[in-house]
């Protein structure tokens, strides 16, 4: 006979998990029936408090139902209960795995109440398309981004979008929205880059970090890519024209070197390092070190 685990097989674990898969399920009444018969049993569990935080968050999402939220400051308090207090209820209930796609449901449907809302630069954390982002619906992302007005010029919706197309479509097709919000927003490109799951970027990021000699503002990082990475000028080149700002021409230049010494053209190749030189003399030291 298989000895008794006592704690696996003792009543507040079976307990808890009853509690835990109704939860699991979104089952707001088995939730409910669970959550009662824990607290009869054992009044001081210490998971208790997290299991009525997940229940209310099922009782007021069933009773709201696809009831548009009036206005960003809603949609921003819901955002927030869900950041702190159901997502720790949830990991603590449901372990990390099973909690992350217990919250993708409250993510996707306060983004199904938030559609409506227009994006606002002063709440766009409110716009349906961060908070699908949030759910990691990405196709999802993609059709609320492209609802608003010049999103590929407007920094947060830009970065929202090159999300979204690296997880659904790929790295290639990503490039060259990531190359535009370096020219336009530089400082939001760091914090993008890390949070995609590409060790492979994190890695080109760090290097970046230490080869422009004290120069690498991230508004160069497309530029220093065609140099460390000449491959990747077959997608780069598709990034639309920015504002004509020195790292966006510093990235032209070096595409049509690229270009012309393919061709062999040696009489406008030195023209044009002497043009990426006087640009940024780092990134000139950096391209001729591998010529």
């Amino acid at each position: 006979m298989q000895q008794l685990d006592i704690f696996a097989d003792s009543r507040d674990r079976v307990l808890l998990n009853l509690l835990a898969e109704a939860l699991a399920q979104h089952d707001l009444s088995a939730s409910r029936a669970a959550a009662d018969a824990l607290r009869s049993a054992y009044p001081d569990d210490r998971h208790l408090g997290a299991a009525a935080a997940l229940i209310e968050a099922l009782a007021t999402e069933a009773a709201a139902g696809k009831t548009p939220l009036p206005d960003a400051t809603a949609v921003l308090s819901v955002r927030l209960a869900i950041a702190q207090t159901q997502r720790p209820a949830a990991v603590d209930l449901l372990g990390s795995e099973t909690a992350a796609v217990w919250l993708a449901h409250r993510w996707r449907a306060l983004a199904c109440r938030a559609t409506a809302l227009p994006y606002d630069t002063a709440t766009a954390s409110a716009h349906a398309a961060s908070l699908y982002l949030q759910a990691q619906a990405w196709a999802e992302a993609v059709a609320a981004v492209e609802t608003i007005a010049s999103w590929r010029r407007r920094p947060q919706p830009l970065a929202w979008m090159a999300e979204a197309i690296w997880h659904l479509r790929g790295a290639d097709s990503a490039w060259p929205l990531l190359a535009e919000l370096a020219w336009m927003a530089p400082t939001r490109l760091p914090p993008l880059l890390a949070q995609l799951p590409d060790p492979g970027l994190h890695k080109l990021a760090r290097r970046f970090e230490g080869a422009l000699d004290g120069q690498a503002a991230w508004a160069w990082w497309p530029a220093w890519l065609l140099v460390d990475q000449p491959l990747l000028a077959a997608v780069l080149q598709d990034a639309q024209p920015g504002a004509d700002t020195p790292p966006e021409r510093g990235f032209r230049l070096l595409l049509s070197l690229l270009r012309l010494e393919r061709l062999g053209r040696h009489h406008d190749i030195v023209a044009l390092r002497q043009a990426l030189k006087a640009l940024h003399p780092g990134l000139f030291a950096a391209y001729m070190a591998l010529r």
